[in-house]
């Protein structure tokens, strides 16, 4: 499945808004990360655009460099990763059966 590109109402993150994302999930508080896995600054187009569609929040303000946005992961942010998931339900209460199987 592709990820939508609409930006007016495209409901999942692309992959390169996912891989930000992702990195507040075993944070504490799911605070997101300032730089990349490089060491760049992540690019504010990508924050604001997390910020904008609820995935991610301002978390508070940095007094020592104001332009830098500190966000953390949103209830909606972790929703929205998990939509992008490729996971199969599986129900184990009734073995062989998938969720969503009658049975």
């Amino acid at each position: 499945m592709a990820t939508p590109t609409t930006p007016a109402d495209r409901r999942l993150p692309t992959d390169t808004e996912a891989a930000w994302l992702r990195r507040g999930l075993d944070q504490p508080g799911g605070k997101l990360p300032l730089f990349d896995d490089e060491g760049q600054r992540v690019r504010p187009r990508i924050v604001r655009a997390c910020l904008d569609r609820g995935w991610a929040e301002r978390w508070f303000a940095n007094p020592l460099k104001p332009d830098w946005l500190v966000c953390r992961l949103t209830a909606t942010g972790r929703d929205a990763l998990f939509a992008r998931s490729r996971v199969i339900a599986v129900d184990f209460r009734h073995p062989g059966a998938a969720a969503g199987d009658a049975g």
